[in-house]
């Protein structure tokens, strides 16, 4: 094998998976076709769940500090302005952050943690026995020539237009494209920013500034036809797409790059087919709205990551990848949902204004406030944990576990720093001696932490709490009260059986 993990794209979701899989201990390559990164960024920023899973890595310093980090509590759902701190941590992502910058943070990270990543390497074919075998092996065109690879899992993150999807012949149903909308960096021109985007008699558009002479634009008239991917365009198209909707002349200026995209809707049938596993656009597009997609890819990365390094070094059993396609694809299907409908009330033109009005109206009820912005920001997500999540159940089972402070014997900490490593969490609330002899077994893949937090946090996030067993991906598995009830089922099922003393 030439390791235990072949990763098909070095954009934003594979190598958030890359180290991922090496802080798990898995022998990880990335491969990607293009020979140097393109520079270009479609991307401008991440949800407020996404800044959470790079917090959760002590990574998000990497992004900028303070004001070099911009973070707006005012976002929107499809073109409606609200204030997203109705949702207590919510707020409208990181902005400004081209995807660019992003790969290269996580291509450093993924770096440093000893991931292989290897460009200019095109996947070429896949050979049967994927599907049942021990193995993935693809043939791969290098600047050396062509070589075969084989690896126990191979996983697409290579975009909307998955090479590794197509030859592991997995379904990709969904909406054809009905409608173009460009995009452009450019310069020469002085525009007013219009971060959230304007809605117009003849379309909408969006502007914000990137850097000095630097302006992103995204233009989508009413009415422009679908394209063909293998479609071209030109500023000069934009420039007059730009004055049809807004009046204002650009063309005296120019454009650093220009592109299209579309609202094209799919997702992949299987997130999993034997040796083979899909990520990121590969297994879900859409129209781009709020920067979700590139959050999403970094959240199917955190979901996968963990799982499939302890499957590949024999802590746990096979059975814990299929939790990822039953956790990651509703989660998709949700996605798909909310970009779709903020598309139907953002570009529905003048037929969408009754729609508009009335959702206007809506988002002055704090719980409707509070329900739009845990679908952008993606703080709603709560994991169908099967026999364990029931009616009863507490609410942050399934959930992600927010940064709380925390005191411990060695000063000073939070939730978000216990998860640097990449490991599973067994927070101890009240000192309990049981609770530490419970997990021992599972010392070597998980770390119990005895701390107190505020009284205020224990009243509410914590409420009727005394433990809490967190997942590497931060979200909550298990929650005790009282004993440890449940405790070693939990243990075993997402950590692998106890280790033998």
């Amino acid at each position: 094998m030439d390791a235990d993990v072949i990763v098909v794209g070095a954009g934003p979701t594979g190598l958030m998976l890359a180290g991922e899989l090496r802080l798990g201990g898995a022998e990880v390559i990335v491969l990607d076709k293009l020979a140097e990164p393109t520079g270009q960024s479609r991307g401008l920023g991440f949800t407020a769940r996404a800044m959470e899973v790079f917090d959760q890595r002590g990574i998000l310093p990497r992004f900028g500090q303070g004001e070099s980090l911009e973070v707006s509590p005012v976002g929107h759902f499809g073109g409606v302005q609200f204030d997203f701190t109705a949702l207590e941590g919510a707020h409208f992502g990181a902005r400004g952050i081209p995807q660019s910058q992003t790969e290269a943070v996580l291509a450093e990270w993924a770096a440093g943690l000893g991931a292989d990543i290897r460009r200019g390497h095109e996947v070429l074919a896949l050979a049967d026995g994927f599907r049942d075998g021990d193995h993935a092996e693809i043939t791969v065109g290098t600047p050396d020539g062509v070589r075969r690879m084989r690896a126990p899992f191979l996983v697409g993150c290579d975009g909307g237009k998955s090479t590794v999807r197509k030859l592991a012949g997995i379904d990709f149903p969904g909406t054809e494209a009905t409608r173009a909308m460009f995009l452009a960096d450019v310069t020469g021109v002085d525009l007013e920013p219009r971060y959230l985007g304007e809605a117009l008699p003849n379309g909408m558009v969006m502007a914000a500034p990137l850097k000095e002479g630097v302006h992103r634009i995204i233009v989508c008239p009413h009415g422009a036809a679908a394209r063909s991917a293998d479609d071209t365009v030109t500023f000069e198209e934009v420039a007059k797409a730009w004055e049809h909707i807004t009046g204002e002349d650009i063309s005296g200026g120019g454009a650093e790059w220009v592109s299209f995209f579309s609202d094209a809707t799919r997702q992949a049938a299987e997130y999993r087919r034997g040796r083979v596993l899909l990520a990121g656009d590969a297994a879900h597009i859409h129209l781009p709205a709020g920067g979700q997609g590139l959050s999403t890819g970094v959240q199917d990365a955190a979901n996968l990551g963990w799982k499939l390094a302890a499957v590949v070094t024999g802590r746990a059993g096979d059975a814990l990848l299929d939790t990822y396609h039953a956790e990651r694809h509703p989660v998709g299907r949700r996605l798909l949902m909310n970009t779709r409908a903020q598309g139907m009330v953002f570009l529905g033109g003048d037929q969408a204004e009754p729609l508009r009005r009335i959702l206007t109206e809506l988002t002055g009820y704090d719980v409707v406030r509070r329900h739009l912005a845990g679908i952008v920001s993606h703080l709603d997500i709560r994991y169908d944990l099967g026999e364990d999540d029931g009616d009863s159940a507490h609410p942050l089972l399934g959930r992600r576990l927010p940064r709380l402070p925390l005191t411990g014997p060695d000063g000073a900490t939070d939730t978000f720093r216990l998860l640097h490593a990449g490991r599973g969490v067994l927070l101890d609330l009240t000192g309990d001696a049981g609770l530490r002899a419970a997990a021992a077994p599972w010392s070597g893949r998980v770390d119990v932490v005895t701390a107190t937090t505020s009284p205020a946090d224990r009243d509410s996030v914590l409420a009727g709490l005394d433990a809490v067993l967190v997942r590497p991906d931060g979200h909550v598995a298990w929650t005790g009260s009282g004993g440890t009830d449940g405790l070693h089922t939990a243990l075993t099922r997402w950590f692998g059986a106890p280790a033998e003393h």
